[in-house]
């Protein structure tokens, strides 16, 4: 993607950093919805609500972040696309780190009554406006500086991050989960959360030494930037941000695999319920199959002629593979909720890996951090914010687990018809420049020819004796 390739080392130097910053933020931001399962109902609302009540508020305060995820698209896809991809990704690590670190000093319920929920939801808030922010950045800074041809596949490097923080995100917890409940419930969840700031210090050493990619340098020189991207965006690609949403709500099944089936799955009520560090441990177990598994979306994509067939393959086997997943856990058998959630893993997380790349594509250099965040954050605003919180009030009205299974499989329907329309739109062959970027090159051509013409005249009159 990038107008001239960077060298491998150099690619692969952004790769790594994006995949280290990125694990950073999604760690931040999966603790938040382990602790909104766990013990957020417990410290931060009154302890006299009815069974599920406290739960469900803990996953409304999450959803604030989501709904501010677009606002952190906005203003950090503006200065992005203007000044450059590096100094706005230090920015949000340092947005998140705060957030996360001041999460885990928040007095309860107990201490400051009404303040304390406020307060937690503005910290949510906070860490909404920052990783709407991240993704896009991080996913451009891996592509952009990808070898020509290859920006799919280095964009993985980005989604990476997310099974890696998330896995993270567990494991704090079950080792956390495993202190007698009074003492987790008082400050044991607290460590995971003031234990980021470490985190941060790392990824800050790793993207202050990164380069901002030659595409944007380019851009900077010539003065070809925006002078306000996201109204170019949306006047010029509205359609293409809204199909960007579309195709994503498959990525935000993990909320129901990580946040709502955990609390659904150690519900004491149940009498198949498990232990909190049990159900953890098989959530983990999930997770290393991401980690393993996912990569190899990208490289299917970049390496078939026909994105459309690939993304085919790869998401109809969740129609089915996510209902399963929740029947299998609600066994009671370790072993088989262990493979269920092990098998409805794998269609969502090729699919992710490559989904970064294929929007990346969809948009011009001058508005590819708005345009792309822009797509991401909505549909995090509007469905991976709700559904946890859904999920939770589906079980709750009718008592039965169908809904969610169904609506687990609807999101990959309506990712899967989205995705293709995209694809049908932007192009769909991995290795050849997408209309974007065609058109890109022409109005670049353009204008170089006419910068040509205007100075002809200078160069004829310079020529005279």
């Amino acid at each position: 993607m990038s107008v001239t390739a960077n060298s491998a080392k150099s690619a692969r130097k952004a790769g790594i950093a994006s995949y280290v910053g990125t694990t950073i933020e999604w760690y931040d931001f999966y603790i938040y919805g382990a602790a909104s399962a766990l013990v957020f109902g417990h410290v931060f609302f009154p302890d006299n609500l009815p069974d599920g009540v406290g739960t469900l508020l803990s996953f409304v305060t999450m959803w604030a972040g989501f709904i501010a995820r677009p606002l952190g698209g906005i203003v950090f896809g503006h200065f992005g696309d203007k000044y450059g991809r590096k100094k706005t990704l230090v920015v949000t690590l340092i947005l998140m780190g705060a957030a996360s670190f001041v999460v885990g000093l928040l007095p309860g319920y107990s201490t400051i009554g009404l303040a304390a929920p406020i307060l937690l939801t503005f910290l949510r808030v906070l860490q909404g406006i920052a990783v709407g922010g991240e993704w896009g950045g991080s996913v451009l800074i891996a592509s952009e500086s990808a070898p020509k041809g290859k920006s799919i596949l280095y964009s993985a490097f980005a989604q990476q991050g997310s099974p890696t923080g998330n896995l993270l995100a567990t494991g704090a917890f079950f080792f956390l989960a495993m202190m007698p409940t009074p003492e987790f419930i008082l400050y044991g969840w607290r460590i995971a959360f003031l234990a980021s700031i470490l985190l941060i210090v790392v990824g800050l050493v790793i993207r202050l030494k990164l380069e901002e990619p030659q595409i944007m340098q380019q851009a900077r020189k010539k003065d070809a930037v925006v002078k306000v991207p996201v109204v170019e965006a949306f006047k010029k690609h509205w359609a293409i941000i809204l199909i960007g949403a579309g195709a994503l709500p498959l990525v935000q099944v993990t909320y129901l695999k990580t946040t709502f089936a955990t609390a659904w799955a150690t519900d004491k009520s149940h009498e198949w319920a498990y232990g909190t560090s049990s159900f953890l441990g098989i959530v983990a177990i999930a997770l290393v199959v991401q980690f393993i598994v996912q990569p190899f979306g990208a490289v299917i994509l970049s390496r078939v002629k026909d994105m459309r067939k690939a993304i085919f393959w790869i998401v109809v086997p969740e129609f089915v593979l996510m209902p399963l997943m929740f029947f299998a856990i609600q066994t009671g058998n370790t072993w088989l909720a262990i493979l269920g959630m092990a098998a409805a893993t794998v269609p969502h997380s090729m699919f992710y890996a490559g989904i970064g790349g294929i929007l990346a594509r969809a948009f011009p250099a001058k508005v590819r951090y708005t345009g792309i965040s822009l797509s991401y954050q909505l549909c995090s605003m509007t469905v991976a914010g709700a559904t946890p919180a859904l999920a939770q009030w589906m079980y709750t009205s009718t008592d039965t687990i169908m809904p969610v299974a169904i609506l687990g499989a609807s999101y990959a329907v309506v990712s899967l018809v989205c995705t293709l329309i995209l694809l049908q739109k932007t192009g769909w062959v991995a290795s050849e420049d997408s209309n974007a970027e065609k058109a890109e090159k022409i109005e670049l051509a353009e204008e170089t020819a006419e910068d040509e013409r205007l100075a002809a005249p200078d160069r004829g009159d310079a020529s005279r004796p």
